[in-house]
């Protein structure tokens, strides 16, 4: 594995990927490592995470980001609506090459931290968006409209739908990552609007409750 601040934990990812019952070549995990010492060095200028310690770059964000991907194999085109530092979009483009990924960040600083990202790791199926999500429209992402449109403690499901429902293809889904079980949130949902199924999520190593919430348009 390589050098540097990830090095002491490539192992704990390593561990993580298997429980997530998941089978990566080396070099996929080098790569994760790779964005992970990005997000480390950029973050102490571009204040891209509140979480600044390596174990829980490994945990909380690139683990975390993999959670999801047994939910997403129907899905070619993803958009990634308030990534921030490029979470989940990354790293899921970095494990599924023929995945497009269109990541859509409003702030300048982190948009350019996701472009440099594309760019030192060679992602060819990953596109930065520096731009409001509400303005957007779908033939704007590379690939057009998108099969799934993910959000990983974005905003509230309210405003997720009411601003992205727009960028979903006929038979897509929305993709809602929460904490706890948002029932307050899920009451609020804007008609025409529909909770299809919530998957309890299993993060090695983070002793927190996540949920992936899939939510389509009403029949």
């Amino acid at each position: 594995m390589s050098a540097g601040k990830l090095a002491p934990y490539a192992g704990q990812l390593v561990d993580g990927i298997a429980a997530l019952g998941l089978a990566l070549p080396d070099e996929t995990i080098e790569r994760l490592l790779a964005f992970g010492e990005l997000l480390l060095k950029w973050n102490r200028v571009y204040n891209l995470t509140a979480l600044r310690a390596p174990r829980e770059v490994i945990t909380h964000h690139l683990l975390d980001s993999l959670a999801v991907l047994p939910h997403l194999q129907a899905v070619d085109r993803l958009a990634d609506i308030g990534s921030g530092g490029g979470l989940p979009g990354i790293p899921l483009a970095i494990v599924r090459s023929g995945l497009i990924v269109n990541s859509v960040e409003t702030v300048n600083k982190k948009a350019s931290f996701q472009q440099q990202a594309k760019i030192e790791l060679a992602l060819g199926n990953f596109s930065v968006l520096n731009r409001r999500v509400e303005e957007l429209r779908p033939e704007a992402l590379p690939g057009g409209a998108a099969e799934g449109v993910i959000s990983r403690a974005f905003s509230s499901l309210a405003d997720f739908v009411a601003w992205s429902g727009h960028l979903v293809a006929e038979g897509g889904a929305l993709y809602a990552m929460k904490g706890a079980h948002p029932a307050d949130e899920l009451a609020a949902l804007p008609a025409g609007w529909v909770l299809e199924a919530v998957h309890r999520l299993v993060v090695p190593g983070l002793a927190a409750e996540r949920h992936l919430l899939l939510i389509r348009r009403a029949a």
